[in-house]
């Protein structure tokens, strides 16, 4: 098997995606390797981003989106009992 060579644009772009998603270069090349580094570098821009929204109180806390669902489910589930009456 041939040993991986990465060219220096891609090594510059392996080290700036594992400094952003707090990982080693090492680290971070398995997860390129499996998905690319297109999907690895939106992932890792859309957990910061879901991780700023948190610290900002943009999120729901999930005790009310499991209420918020639950809710939901009962109401699709009484609909569907009051139809088959």
């Amino acid at each position: 098997m041939k040993p991986l060579v990465l060219s220096a644009a891609q090594q510059r772009r392996l080290e700036k995606l594992a400094q952003d998603a707090g990982r080693s270069p090492a680290q971070t090349l398995k997860f390129v390797l499996k998905d690319g580094f297109e999907f690895c570098e939106w992932e890792v821009r859309e957990s910061a981003a879901a991780g700023q929204a948190a610290r900002g109180g943009d999120a729901i806390p999930n005790d009310q989106v499991q209420r918020d669902a639950q809710r939901i489910i009962d109401a699709a589930q009484a609909r569907k009992s009051r139809k088959a009456a």
